[in-house]
């Protein structure tokens, strides 16, 4: 089966399980996922799996990348702040789907990588910094969207709904072990009161303060 047929059998596989924001489904089979993979594991790259991109870090199966980017709701005029930017798929995937996306990495190496690759694919909306994710991006915000993909320990950090704008939408995974994570959407409205609930169980890699090289 060749790449396109992978890809199409990918669509199909969300559609069914619960993307239905065509949107979202349109972005995915545009962009190539592949050159977001290591070159050995390109052969998986539209199966609906995760996969590891070095430096102990994966990029998320497509299921949870469409289920996250849908339940974020984001518009054309939006800024999204994104914590971990990885290997940068879902902020290509957000990047087209919003104004502008900050994307915050603890790795710096992976970060030149990444930064590399999206500016050789041209995604001239994202914007990108090694730093410690915990504490958000404080001189962009407030953000009207906040997406995390790592998984905080016993409660989203308290920076996140500072830079939280009012009807913002934060996404993030929450548990203290990968078995034990929920995904959760948390809904700021505008007196600043914040709502919650649960989207599915998830697997993450922890949320981790500071810096790394």
């Amino acid at each position: 089966m060749n790449d396109q047929n992978r890809l199409i059998r990918l669509i199909m596989e969300l559609r069914q399980t619960g993307i239905a924001d065509t949107r979202i489904l349109s972005v995915i089979e545009r962009i190539p996922r592949d050159l977001f993979v290591l070159p050995n594991f390109a052969d998986q790259a539209y199966e609906n799996t995760a996969l590891p991109i070095g430096h102990g870090q994966t990029i998320s199966q497509p299921l949870i990348v469409g289920l996250m980017t849908q339940a974020l709701e984001v518009g054309k005029r939006m800024k999204v702040l994104e914590i971990g930017t990885g290997c940068g798929y879902q902020a290509a995937v957000l990047s087209q789907l919003c104004r502008r996306i900050y994307s915050i990495e603890r790795h710096k190496t992976l970060l030149a990588e990444t930064t590399r690759r999206l500016t050789q694919l041209n995604y001239t909306n994202i914007t990108t910094m090694a730093g410690d994710g915990s504490k958000g991006w404080p001189a962009q915000a407030p953000f009207d969207r906040i997406i995390v993909t790592a998984a905080a320990k016993d409660e989203a950090p308290k920076a996140f709904f500072d830079q939280l704008a009012p009807d913002g939408i934060l996404i993030i995974p929450i548990g203290s072990s990968p078995i034990d994570q929920q995904l959760w959407k948390f809904r700021k409205n505008a007196e600043g009161e914040i709502s919650q609930e649960s989207i599915c169980p998830v697997r993450f890699v922890p949320l981790v303060s500071a810096a790394n090289t």
